[in-house]
């Protein structure tokens, strides 16, 4: 078993609004860009692939599949104000913290390498026992956190309107690999003759929200004093985020914040690895 590579600074409950405070790191005197980088590299597969692909994957298949999930996520010299990365952060946090399962690729559905995709940034499964939950991403990837509060929290609401979860529900019943855990179970859970009352007490929203952090920006260790001054950061963003959201959202929320040096440094960092994978 791997150690976890997200440091949980602060987690609140707080009914079905929690929060968790997170933190990449540092090392040798540096916040951990490259490792979060690396980090991220080790999702590509299960984040680009379904999962018939990577179940057929062997030993010959390695190096052509790892490059077909890169090519995937984008080919472009214009990535700077790219989503995907974000969608891959959302998806390692969910994934390490709630040991989520992802229910469809959405980047393996792209019409075309630099085309994007609408709804949705993550839809994953947890299984509790007898019970399927739902879990429809949200994330926010800027260096604004304010901007970042604000728009999340419209496009949730824009979301959440019957209309549109009908459309999409439907759509991700029609891209749920059969073979995958749980496929048959949840195309149940979105099929339109089923209840959306029954579907939101099933489901919750994952909302991952970055920002270009003053803090970090200001420490290169993780001792008392950044743990304090960061700790009151998180916690004035998700009173911030709560006092926007209020009580408009039937469903669960879970906030992940996530603090960078600088989104710039990071996006170039995440390129150059990609641009490496794919020519692997």
């Amino acid at each position: 078993m791997m150690a976890p590579f997200f440091n949980v600074v602060v987690h609140r409950e707080n009914g079905n609004r929690d929060l968790n405070g997170l933190c990449a790191g540092f090392e040798m005197k540096s916040w951990r860009k490259e490792q979060l980088v690396n980090h991220l590299m080790d999702y590509i597969p299960e984040f680009a692939l379904t999962y018939s692909e990577l179940e057929s994957i062997d030993a010959r298949d390695i190096r052509r599949m790892l490059r077909n999930a890169a090519t995937a996520i984008y080919n472009s010299e214009k990535y700077q104000n790219r989503g995907e990365f974000g969608e891959l952060l959302l998806h390692a946090v969910i994934r390490e913290l709630y040991n989520t399962l992802p229910a469809i690729s959405k980047i393996y559905y792209k019409d075309g390498p630099n085309d994007t995709v609408k709804g949705f940034d993550a839809v994953h499964v947890v299984c509790h026992d007898d019970t399927l939950e739902l879990w429809l991403g949200e994330v926010k990837f800027y260096t604004d956190i304010n901007k970042s509060i604000n728009d999340v929290v419209s496009e949730i609401l824009d979301h959440i309107k019957s209309d549109y979860l009908r459309n999409e529900f439907i759509a991700i019943k029609n891209k749920i690999d059969g073979k995958c855990p749980h496929a048959e179970r949840l195309k149940m859970l979105l099929d339109p003759n089923t209840s959306l009352d029954t579907v939101f007490d099933r489901a919750c929203i994952p909302v991952l929200l970055t920002y270009d952090s003053t803090v970090i920006a200001k420490y290169d260790s993780s001792g008392m004093k950044y743990l304090a001054e960061i700790t009151d950061e998180f916690n004035k963003l998700y009173e911030r985020f709560i006092e926007k959201i209020s009580d408009k959202v039937p469903l669960t929320v879970h906030l992940f914040l996530l603090p960078l040096k600088t989104k710039a440094d990071l996006v170039s960092c995440f390129d150059e690895r990609l641009k490496q994978l794919q020519r692997i």
